[in-house]
């Protein structure tokens, strides 16, 4: 029992850490980014090659992924997004997967159909916990995922921007009018939710390998940790996160590990039935 909750632990907090910035982005854009795992493996391959270039350790290299990938995140919003999202909620979903598609395209040409890994001696690391082993790795995912959630609500609760965002998320025409530059708000919005996200690719990097096409799959479970935990929930992310691990796990363990994604995704469904807006739903309001 002990080694189920200290695995489901840091599963959660592995899957908070890439579902943080999704959630974000929807929660006060009203925007499912289907682009998301693609900045997660993008970041993983511009660690590799920072790594490479400047001979850095992954510390360093995430360090420098962080702005570029934030760049990159505010200008697409600007230069694209934003003017689509004047057209209703659809165009722009459409344009971030065809942004998915066109980013596994040029990884493909890039990098090569390989699966890479950041190369380090922490991502085969480990330790023991109450007598339990386990990846050094997967340690740094959970504490990266609970120090992240804090430091995001303490963004949107404690600060100017945080406020600007909140009432550009509630009333964009209100906050214009009371002079907030909604489109600049919302651009570092989402250029915040990819440097999130970039922030847990260095997880994903040490700890799994990545390949052009492996987007796809964090983009679906980070899906479902938004989901359930209610739409844009800094702590219903986190807590989420965690709740999928521990059932995740505990079916692994009861049924099997060949039906863990059968679980996953069957949990979803049933949150969907039973509590459309996710369990923590009403917080966001």
């Amino acid at each position: 029992m002990l080694a189920l909750l200290l695995d489901a632990l840091v599963i959660g907090g592995l899957y908070a850490t890439v579902a943080l910035g999704l959630s974000l982005v929807a929660g006060v854009m009203r925007l499912l980014n289907l682009s998301q795992g693609e900045f997660l493996v993008g970041s993983v391959y511009l660690m590799l090659l920072a790594g490479q270039a400047l001979g850095v350790s992954p510390l360093p290299a995430m360090l420098l992924a962080l702005p570029v990938v934030g760049l990159v995140a505010y200008g697409v919003q600007r230069g694209l997004l934003q003017a689509l999202m004047q057209h209703g909620g659809e165009a722009p979903l459409v344009a971030t997967f065809g942004l998915s598609i066109a980013a596994q395209a040029l990884f493909q040409v890039g990098f090569g159909p390989s699966a890479v890994t950041i190369p380090s001696d922490f991502g085969i690391a480990g330790t023991t916990v109450l007598g339990h082993p386990m990846r050094l790795v997967s340690l740094l995912a959970l504490a990266l995922g609970v120090a992240l959630t804090a430091l995001t609500h303490l963004l949107l609760t404690r600060t100017t921007y945080g406020r600007a965002l909140r009432a550009a998320a509630e009333d964009p025409m209100a906050a214009q009018s009371l002079g907030v530059d909604v489109r600049h708000v919302f651009a570092l919005c989402f250029a915040l939710g990819a440097v999130l996200t970039a922030a847990g690719a260095a997880v994903v990097g040490l700890g799994f390998s990545v390949e052009p096409a492996s987007g796809l799959l964090w983009l679906l479970r980070a899906v479902a940790v938004v989901v359930i935990g209610g739409m844009g929930s800094v702590w219903g992310t986190l807590a989420a996160a965690m709740l999928l691990g521990l059932v995740e796990e505990a079916g692994a363990l009861l049924a099997g590990p060949e039906y863990r994604d059968v679980i996953m995704f069957g949990l979803l469904v049933l949150i969907l039935v039973l509590r459309p807006t996710g369990l923590f739903g009403k917080a966001l309001r």
